[in-house]
């Protein structure tokens, strides 16, 4: 998923709690399907970012001086800028584009 092309809000908005419970009629499931999936954002991003700035460190850096490098500064205020990882997974969500299960229910349908 290319979390810098989605058209999730970059402030937060209020949902109704309705829309949220829709595919799992619970809406704690839908929150926690949610909250794992803004986790696994969030790794990508800090992977992402990490692997970007690594580009551009000096490693002659000493305790006392530190230099400001614009490259990351930049780099570091567009991440600033996105969507947070809560606001992407929801709207994922919303959209249908999470693909989830949930083993014990699959189990019960099954007996």
């Amino acid at each position: 998923m290319d979390f810098k092309k989605t058209n999730a809000p970059t402030t937060t908005v209020t949902r109704n709690l309705m829309d949220l419970c829709r595919d799992t009629n619970n809406v704690y499931e839908s929150v926690a399907i949610i909250a794992k999936r803004a986790n696994q954002i969030a790794a990508e991003m800090k992977d992402e970012l990490s692997k970007k700035l690594v580009e551009f460190g000096s490693h002659t850096d000493t305790l006392e001086e530190v230099f400001e490098n614009e490259e990351q500064i930049q780099i570091s205020r567009y991440y600033e800028r996105l969507p947070k990882p809560t606001l992407i997974a929801t709207q994922e969500f919303l959209e249908d584009k999470v693909y989830f299960r949930n083993p014990s229910k699959e189990t019960e349908r099954t007996l």
